[in-house]
């Protein structure tokens, strides 16, 4: 009995050897379109917590180019979602698509009790937002939406201050600005620039792509409340290259006792991710994930305040979808559900005012 253990163990564990909190998670990733795969494959085949067992694209010439890059084997990849669902059993899907094909992976994943992250936003509509929130309800799948500024250390410790010690006071104001030269100009993946240049398929242009992390966080610090209403501008400066979406776009969020400014641009100088909260007696001003200065009521001057690391769990993507995929704890915060719904009702409302430059009511 003891020499069955043994090999039945050693057969269950053949494909990755075990590291101190069990077998590798079985991680598969869901399209190859969304330039942030590089970096995301490349953090994932660095651990030995992983294994990637399932790689899904309907374009060939893609799947074959990752798998060139990344050393992926021909057993791993599949043309087919359903396909790779079944035969490679993963216990988690990351998916990089377009965002407009985010709905129809996560209902493939939910016949399969998958759970899935995917990049930011969650959807192009609202329709496809509800979609996406239906085929997760029903089948009790985990859904994550993972934006790079989650893990920011500074976003935590704003956090900290303004929410749990109520150091400003009550938040009257807050500010994002995120973007960077534009798509092509900072030489993205022509796949990634295709489909970012399409008005379906993303949306809008950069009012979508950046827009969504001011969405984001103020959905969170307003504690997932929906807005009282959204007014917002958009344009395109450079219409030789993004000739169908705008590169500049402009939210104003409107809240009971808060305003929220989006500031989303293909058309910074530098690229920027810094966000600002002002409350009735102070504010805290993240600069990128490290940055963060802060005026509270006692301080006579501001001062540069070095945020305390994110717990653990919360480091990154792949450590986070690992404890979900496992069942350590639930998507909260700034990658749950819940907030990022709200977050595709305040970018349709943003579209929607582009369109007929009028405020939209959301309640």
């Amino acid at each position: 009995m003891f020499r069955l253990t043994i090999l039945i163990a050693a057969a269950c564990f053949s494909a990755a050897a075990q590291t101190p909190d069990g077998p590798p998670l079985r991680l598969a990733i869901a399209g190859l379109a969304h330039g942030h795969v590089s970096g995301f494959l490349r953090n994932a085949k660095a651990r030995k917590d992983v294994e990637i067992v399932g790689v899904f694209d309907p374009d060939a010439s893609l799947r074959a180019v990752y798998a060139k890059t990344f050393a992926l084997p021909a057993a791993v990849l599949f043309d087919d979602l359903d396909a790779m669902l079944v035969r490679a059993h993963p216990e988690a899907v990351a998916t990089f698509t377009s965002t407009f094909d985010h709905a129809a992976v996560v209902e493939a994943c939910s016949k399969r009790r998958v759970p899935v992250m995917m990049e930011k936003p969650l959807a192009t509509t609202v329709a496809q937002a509800r979609a996406i929130e239906k085929a997760a309800q029903s089948s009790g799948i985990p859904v994550m939406v993972n934006y790079e500024t989650t893990w920011y250390a500074s976003h935590g410790e704003i956090w900290k201050l303004i929410k749990e010690q109520k150091a400003a006071g009550e938040i009257r104001k807050m500010v994002a600005m995120d973007g960077h030269e534009g798509p092509k100009e900072i030489k993205v993946q022509p796949e990634f620039l295709a489909w970012l240049t399409d008005p379906v398929k993303n949306g809008a242009g950069a009012l979508f792509d950046f827009g969504c992390y001011g969405a984001n966080l103020m959905t969170w610090l307003m504690d997932n409340q929906r807005p009282i209403a959204v007014t917002a501008i958009a344009q395109t400066n450079k219409p030789g290259i993004y000739a169908r979406v705008d590169d500049e776009a402009t939210i104003l969020v409107q809240y009971p006792k808060a305003q929220g400014i989006i500031q989303a641009s293909w058309n910074w100088p530098f690229s920027r991710k810094d966000f600002e909260v002002y409350g009735e007696k102070g504010y805290a001003i993240a600069t990128g994930g490290a940055g963060l200065r802060v005026r509270l009521p006692e301080q006579k001057a501001e001062e540069s305040r070095p945020p305390a690391p994110l717990p653990a769990a919360e480091k990154d993507s792949i450590t986070y979808l690992s404890g979900i995929a496992r069942g350590k704890f639930k998507p909260a915060g700034l990658n749950s559900l819940e907030n990022n719904v709200v977050v595709v009702e305040i970018l349709d409302a943003a579209r929607e005012s582009v369109r007929t430059g009028r405020e939209v009511k959301l309640r």
